[in-house]
């Protein structure tokens, strides 16, 4: 009987995966990952929560149960990256390096260990097997796909993985979970940055960065109020700028973060000119099948997201060594640097890269 092990998160995706692993005949085996030893802003520490959830779901389903922690690697590998892209004045994606650093590495590299010949987890895209190998194809219900943050997987990562949820909705997940009396199956999705969850974002930064002050000021250099940190806003933020009425009478939206000079720049309007752009650069390019999917140089027609949920953007765009040069058909609203820019063709997820710089002009 082949063994599988199913990364559990005490959510309702990750459960169902469970079960259905469990009815399909496998040798099913739950395995809790603890990546982060914190208390919420309510003193609760979510890991101790979320782990009885696992117990009691594995329970219910007749599945053995581990839990394994990997808060060092995660510490080394995807925080101290966060921390540093975000010194620099960049919004990082960690959720990203997470999935590729400790999900589909050190998670896998334990599920092996386990016996299991393949790993499965809760997320909601789909893969399947091609003649020039395995491909990540974006889940079925296309409100909750998560490829966008797989993109940084690789075709062997891809062989050893199942996502049992992905051809499901969210909707036909959550009734499986109810009608198999799964005590999570009402259990409210997890939301935010992996690590973070739903506490105030800016508290928790603030206990690993140093606040540096300065000015906000318009385009043309007139101070509109203070800020408390560059790292602590992102290109096109509206909220939480503090600064009351003035100009024209419009909100404010941060259009630059002139890191020399510690001034946040401000502009009124969601249409604000300065937040759009044709034309990005993106670093630290990686392809799930190994190969970019043109020649070097050679422009190529596909589709981008630049956030998370953002519909598909038409691009062409073209790879010289791990630098992507995207050119948008369409100006794109706040790209951020930091962000990662992911492609597609169809409903193939191809890879993708590091927003590095996004401007009106062509880029070579």
């Amino acid at each position: 009987m082949e063994r599988i092990v199913v990364g559990m998160s005490g959510g309702v995706d990750s459960s169902v995966t469970a079960l259905l692993l469990k009815r399909q005949g496998y040798d099913v085996i739950g395995v809790f990952m603890k990546n982060w030893n914190e208390k919420d802003e309510n003193g609760v520490c979510t890991a101790t929560a979320d782990w009885q959830d696992v117990q009691d779901v594995c329970e219910t389903i007749g599945i053995p149960y581990y839990a394994v922690n990997f808060e060092k690697e995660y510490q080394e590998r995807v925080f101290n990256y966060f921390l540093s892209e975000y010194r620099k004045g960049r919004t990082p994606n960690p959720d990203v390096l997470c999935n590729r650093e400790i999900k589909f590495k050190a998670f896998m590299e334990f599920a092996m260990k386990l016996g299991a010949t393949r790993m499965a987890t809760g997320h909601f895209v789909r893969s399947e097997t091609r003649a020039d190998g395995p491909v990540l194809l974006r889940g079925v219900d296309a409100n909750k796909d998560q490829s966008y943050f797989l993109y940084m997987l690789k075709q062997a990562q891809l062989a050893r993985a199942l996502f049992p949820v992905g051809g499901m909705t969210k909707a036909e997940v959550r009734r499986i979970a109810a009608e198999n009396g799964l005590p999570v199956s009402a259990k409210k999705d997890s939301t935010g940055v992996c690590f973070i969850g739903e506490r105030n974002f800016r508290q928790f930064l603030q206990g690993f960065l140093p606040l540096q002050a300065g000015d906000i000021q318009t385009e043309d250099g007139r101070k509109v109020g203070e800020h408390i940190g560059l790292a602590y806003y992102t290109l096109g933020q509206r909220k939480g700028l503090g600064i009351g009425g003035g100009g024209d009478g419009r909100s404010w939206f941060v259009v630059e973060k002139d890191l020399v000079r510690n001034v946040l720049v401000v502009a009124q309007g969601e249409d604000s000119p300065r937040l759009f752009t044709r034309y990005a650069v993106a670093s630290q390019a990686t392809w799930i099948a190994d190969a970019a999917p043109a020649p070097e140089g050679e422009p190529y027609r596909c589709t981008a997201k630049y956030r998370y949920r953002q519909p598909d953007q038409a691009v062409t765009v073209t790879v010289r060594g791990d630098t992507l040069y995207l050119a948008a058909d369409e100006p794109q609203r706040a790209v951020t640097p930091g962000q990662s820019v992911v492609l597609y063709q169809g409903e193939v997820c191809l890879g993708g890269a590091t927003v590095d710089s996004a401007t009106d002009q062509p880029q070579r």
